[in-house]
């Protein structure tokens, strides 16, 4: 690739490129599909196609290879959370549907456990609905949990997110409790797709409704997946673009687009994935870059690399122990390079994310940061 070109298509329209250490975030454009997945887009742009024939199609497809009982492709994960809760609300129901995002009359609430409150509810709010916190910021209960359930309840929303599992309950708990009072979950697992094994379980946990960035697992920024529930998943495709256009149904996701490419890059990308083989060859060629970053720095005075040595590299940390800045600042230094250099940092250390560097890159980084600490 001529990386000049590259760079000159970005700065044509007025915005710095990037080179991304930071994973597959939507801000920075998501992902870098695959020759493969961008092949397979290419070949479905030669014939048209009825969409809603192909969320269908495709969704059979996804659900098969995932275990889950139905699936639908969705642009993003976001939309997937919003058609998951317009189905929880209004069903198939065309007058329902039409209702919204007014929710008289309707069952218009959706239930989170306060702990785990975050700016994604947002999404699901965008339905109509009224969120209801169970609980308090520090801590939920079953007993608060179960308290904020109630006739006008229409789901649940469990975010599956890393880190710490405290001060709220578990997936298990909230689905053995909302199930029990007759009321369906959505889970938010937008980046729960690695190991391949996880991917499966969570598609297949026992929520009605599952979101995924379909991103994290080499699909275009703009595509996702929706599993879970047969008949709410059902729901959901109904409230589609697909079928407000051919089948006259007003549901609420009308300008939630996605093309005909994109669905068929969504599932070469997710077989790709669930290869093994294709994950190791992934992880070796992060690996590689990841050590080509290491031997670069390895001699950069006032700092330390983890891991200092060994063949796994997809993640490199650079510890400044003493070299007069922090994690931080030589972050903000980085990034208001050309091309701009994002990587995460914290107190004294920054960490290159190696998936979504792309080969030839380790010395543009490797020199910025040599530069930014003067020690070019």
């Amino acid at each position: 690739m001529d990386t000049e070109r590259a760079r000159s298509l970005y700065t044509d329209l007025g915005a710095v490129p990037v080179i991304n250490a930071m994973g597959n975030l939507t801000m920075l454009g998501g992902s870098s599909p695959s020759p493969t997945v961008r092949a397979a887009m290419t070949e479905a742009g030669r014939y048209y196609v009825d969409m809603d024939q192909l969320l269908q199609g495709s969704g059979r497809v996804v659900a098969d290879l995932l275990g889950c009982e139905a699936a639908m492709v969705t642009p993003g994960c976001a939309a997937a959370l919003l058609l998951s809760t317009a189905a929880c609300v209004a069903g198939d129901d065309p007058e329902l549907m039409a209702q919204l995002p007014d929710t008289s009359g309707l069952k218009g609430e959706v239930v989170i456990q306060a702990p785990q409150q975050y700016k994604y509810e947002r999404v699901v709010r965008m339905a109509g609905v009224r969120l209801v916190a169970a609980g308090s910021a520090n801590s939920c209960t079953a007993e608060d949990l179960e308290a904020s359930l109630g006739a006008s309840t229409a789901a649940v929303l469990y975010p599956v997110l890393g880190g710490p599992q405290e001060g709220f309950l578990p997936l298990a708990d909230v689905l053995a409790i909302a199930h029990d009072a007759g009321i369906p979950v959505i889970a938010d697992a937008a980046y729960q797709v690695s190991p391949i094994e996880h991917f499966r379980q969570i598609a297949t946990c026992g929520a009605d409704l599952i979101g995924f960035g379909a991103k994290y697992f080499g699909a275009p920024n703009s595509s996702g997946l929706l599993c879970g529930r047969r008949d709410l998943v059902e729901a959901a495709r109904d409230h589609t673009f697909a079928a407000f256009e051919r089948r006259e149904l007003p549901g609420y996701g009308r300008p939630m687009k996605i093309d005909r490419q994109e669905v068929v890059g969504v599932v070469t990308a997710l077989r790709e994935w669930l290869d093994p083989a294709s994950q190791d060859e992934r992880d070796e060629a992060a690996s590689r870059r990841g050590r080509l970053l290491r031997d670069l720095l390895r001699d950069l005075a006032g700092t330390e690399l983890s891991p200092p040595e060994g063949d796994h590299v997809t993640g490199l940390r650079l510890r400044l122990t003493e070299v007069g800045m922090d994690g931080p600042a030589l972050a903000d230094r980085l990034r208001r390079g050309d091309p701009a250099i994002w990587a995460y940092a914290e107190g004294d250390s920054i960490s290159f994310g190696m998936h979504t560097v792309q080969n030839g890159d380790e010395p543009a980084i490797a020199a910025a940061v040599k530069q930014s600490l003067g020690r070019s």
